[in-house]
């Protein structure tokens, strides 16, 4: 039986009628269109479907539609555009972070939740904070470096606030 669900989505109201076993990145990908959470292991365990849940890092595969009820969901569209990056974005592109792509949004929504409570991250601090998200085509190494450079920057900008 379906269950009408209503949430934010990238800051846009949402409404929707779900089945109760619809993952949310199934209705994310499938109903809302946005394809930038991957869906790829469907088992919690590469992180390539990472989307922020009321400001928390979550595998959208695990996480049914239905718990998204009356919350606030973002994937990496909400955080910049070609013009607007995010910090995140800006040093991911800059420094080589990212090759294939494919893991790069999951990648940097869970590198936002880390950044987001602990502005200067230690490298063992980014290597947890990120441990839940596969990458297979870097060594992490430029990642890491990516990271850094962002929790840099952004401490930087709010100190001249």
């Amino acid at each position: 039986m379906q269950q009408t669900i209503r949430f934010k989505l990238n800051g846009q109201d949402q409404e929707y009628a779900v089945e109760p076993n619809v993952t949310l990145l199934e209705l994310i990908r499938g109903k809302c269109g946005i394809t930038s959470p991957k869906q790829s292991c469907e088992r919690g365990e590469c992180g390539s479907c990472t989307v922020l849940l009321n400001g928390k890092a979550v595998n959208g595969c695990l996480v049914l539609a239905v718990s998204a009820h009356g919350k606030d969901v973002l994937t990496v569209e909400s955080l910049g555009g070609v013009k607007t990056l995010h910090p995140l974005q800006k040093h991911f592109a800059e420094l080589g972070a990212s090759q294939c792509g494919y893991c790069t949004p999951g990648m940097i929504l869970s590198a936002k939740y880390l950044l987001d409570h602990n502005p200067s991250p230690s490298v063992a601090d980014i290597k947890k904070g990120i441990s839940g998200n596969l990458c297979r085509c870097t060594g992490y190494v430029k990642i890491i470096e990516a990271i850094q450079a962002a929790a840099r920057e952004m401490h930087n900008t709010a100190a001249s606030h």
